[in-house]
């Protein structure tokens, strides 16, 4: 990614948590806290070290991912929690070369849903890594990512 790439991300991440904290949907030291260690994890210890450790497999996290995904730039992915008191949300896409790829706070009260479309540059594991009541739970699914949409 060159400089002008980076810069650009860094605003539009920028731009969307300072809409977020002026809705009052997040507040500051959490759009502090999305913003450091976790997105730059080269590795899906480190960033799964950066949310808050290793999470417990659970059958009430569900990712929503296609099974094969003819773009892989533009891979529509979503995570839905069951469990009650989720106040955090997190994608990670296994192979990327920084595997943190979203982070959603949900606020007290709210639907434990989210949609986001992801990059991913071959096929890999997606895991939804869900914290509610201060534990880790997750999921993983597989995403096959064909080239130029063939099946190949």
């Amino acid at each position: 990614m060159d400089k002008v790439t980076n810069r650009r991300a860094v605003l539009k991440a920028g731009g969307a948590l300072a809409t977020l904290v002026s809705l009052g949907l997040v507040t500051a030291e959490q759009a502090q806290a999305m913003s450091r260690d976790g997105f730059a994890a080269k590795s899906l210890a480190d960033a799964l070290k950066a949310v808050g450790g290793q999470p417990a497999t659970s059958d009430q996290v569900q990712i929503i991912s296609p099974d094969i995904a003819e773009n892989g730039a533009v891979v529509p992915v979503g995570a839905v929690s069951k469990i009650p008191n989720t106040t955090e949300i997190y994608l990670l896409v296994e192979k990327n070369p920084t595997p943190l790829a979203a982070a959603f706070m949900i606020p007290a009260g709210t639907e434990a849903d989210v949609q986001t479309r992801l990059k991913m540059g071959q096929s890999t594991n997606v895991l939804a890594v869900v914290k509610a009541d201060g534990k880790l739970y997750s999921a993983v699914k597989e995403t096959k990512v064909t080239l130029g949409g063939c099946g190949g």
